[in-house]
C-alpha cells in the first residue's frame, strides 16, 4: 500500500514465490502452484476479507451464477400457481389457452392443478404443510410471476417447441424447380411419407392459424385484430380439447364394454376375449396378449448364441 507497509500476506506470498523458485519441482505442477498462490494473494485484499467476513443479518441478496449452464431455471412461485388453478378449475378455461395466455407448457399446467388440488386436499384434512420449507427453496430460486390483468407478463418458458425427428438428421439431396413453392410440409413428406409438418407437430398449432389470422394470411385474406385473433384462438383450442376428451370417453367405454366383471367381494376378476391371431408370425408382436410375459426375448433364453457370426 502507498504510504505504508506491506500487508504481512502479501509478504508471506513474496517468500513463499522466492521459496518456489528455488524448489524443483515437475513442470506439470509449477503451474497449478503458481494459480493456487496468485488466487490467494487476490482474496488477500480487501475483496477477499469482503468475501470471507461473516454474513450480516438482514435479506441477502441474490447474486446470479455467471455461468449459464449452472444457473438455475426459474419457477412459478405462489400467485402464479394459484392462478394457474383458478382460471382451469374456477373459470372452466381450456389448458391451452392457458398454457398460451401465461407461457407456460401444457405439461406444467396440468402438473401445477393436480399438485394444487392435493394440496387443497390436504389443507380441508388439516394436514400441515411445510410452508416454511417452501418459502426457504423458493427464496435460493428465480422465480416467474403474473399478476392478474397485467400488460408485461413475461412467458415463463416456450410452449411451441417440438423435438428433432431422428428422420430429419439425414442428410437429404432433393431437386426442386425455382418455380415451385416448397413449404414445411413438403419438407417432411421428402424425409417420410407419414411425417407431419411442424405446423401440425407442434403442441399449439392453434397459435400458427392465429398469427396468419392477425397478418391476413387466413383463409380469406382479411385481416383481424389480436383481441379477436385470442378469443379466435380460445375458442379452437376449448373445441380440441373436447374433441380429445370425447375420443378418451369413446375409447374407454369401448374397453370397459369388451370386459366381463365378476365380483367377489374380496376380489374383482376381468375378462375379455382376445384374438390368437394378433401375436403375429413370431409370436411376439405387442398387440397380443402376454407379449410382455409370456414369450421371453431371445437374448434372454439358453443357448442363443449373442455375437454376430457374419457380416453381411
Amino acid at each position: 500500500m502507498p504510504g505504508g507497509s506491506p500487508p504481512t500476506d502479501l509478504l508471506l506470498i513474496l517468500l513463499f514465490l522466492n521459496l518456489f523458485r528455488r524448489i524443483s519441482l515437475p513442470p506439470v505442477l509449477r503451474p497449478l502452484v503458481t494459480t493456487r498462490v496468485l488466487l490467494h494473494a487476490r482474496g488477500a485484499g480487501q475483496e477477499g476479507a469482503a468475501a470471507h467476513a461473516p454474513l450480516a443479518p438482514g435479506p441477502r441478496v441474490q447474486v446470479q451464477e455467471p455461468r449459464p449452464e449452472l444457473r438455475a431455471d426459474p419457477v412459478l412461485d405462489e400467485e402464479a400457481r394459484e392462478l394457474v388453478w383458478s382460471k382451469i378449475v374456477e373459470r372452466g378455461e381450456s389448458i391451452k389457452a392457458v398454457s398460451a395466455e401465461l407461457g407456460i407448457d401444457m405439461r406444467r399446467v396440468a402438473a401445477v392443478v393436480r399438485l394444487k388440488e392435493v394440496e387443497k386436499g390436504w389443507i380441508a384434512q388439516g394436514k400441515p404443510l411445510a410452508k416454511p420449507y417452501a418459502k426457504a427453496v423458493l427464496a435460493m430460486l428465480p422465480k416467474t410471476s403474473f399478476r392478474e390483468g397485467s400488460d408485461e407478463m413475461r412467458p415463463h418458458e416456450p410452449i411451441n417447441e417440438i423435438h428433432v425427428h431422428g428422420l430429419t438428421m439425414q442428410q437429404l439431396f432433393l431437386p426442386v424447380p425455382e418455380t415451385r413453392y416448397f413449404t414445411r410440409h413438403d419438407a417432411a413428406k421428402a424425409f417420410h411419407s407419414g411425417m407431419l409438418s411442424p405446423d401440425k407437430r407442434v403442441p399449439h398449432p392453434e397459435l400458427i392459424e392465429m398469427e396468419r389470422a392477425i397478418v391476413g394470411g387466413a383463409e380469406g385474406g382479411k385481416k383481424t385484430t389480436p383481441a379477436q385473433a385470442f378469443a379466435d384462438f380460445k375458442a379452437a383450442a376449448e373445441r380440441s380439447e373436447r374433441k380429445v376428451a370425447e375420443r378418451e370417453a369413446r375409447r374407454s367405454a369401448a374397453e370397459e364394454a369388451a370386459t366381463r366383471k365378476v365380483d367377489r367381494g374380496r376380489f374383482e376378476f376381468r375378462f375379455r376375449d382376445v384374438n390368437s391371431e394378433l401375436v403375429g408370425k413370431d409370436g411376439k408382436s405387442h398387440r397380443g396378449v402376454g407379449w410382455r410375459y409370456g414369450v421371453p426375448l431371445n437374448d434372454r433364453k439358453k443357448g442363443q448364441v449373442k455375437i454376430p457370426l457374419s457380416v453381411e
